[in-house]
């Protein structure tokens, strides 16, 4: 087998950004020695029973402020097709 093929796997430590368990979820192996997760069984409303909105980067925003855009766009599309329509007619 040729040598320096496969990672260095260390102890790896998993933790919950939400601070509510102080510390490590747990432990195991992997190439890097920190792992840190968003959501864990501490924070996730499955297991607390309370509603926690989890939105990561604005994509609601950034997802409305899309197709808000589209709508209006199709809007005057409509009303410039209706105005050029009703000037040929005329």
């Amino acid at each position: 087998m040729k040598s320096g093929t496969h990672p260095k796997y260390v102890k790896c430590e998993v933790i919950c950004n939400c601070g509510e368990n102080r510390g490590v979820l747990f432990t195991t192996r992997s190439t890097v020695p920190q792992i840190k997760v968003e959501i864990c069984s501490f924070c996730h409303p499955f297991f607390t029973g309370k509603q926690k909105l989890v939105d990561t980067a604005g994509r609601v925003e950034k997802f409305n402020r899309k197709y808000a855009k589209r709508k209006q766009t199709a809007e005057t599309t409509a009303e410039t097709t209706a105005e050029a329509i009703a000037e040929t007619t005329e």
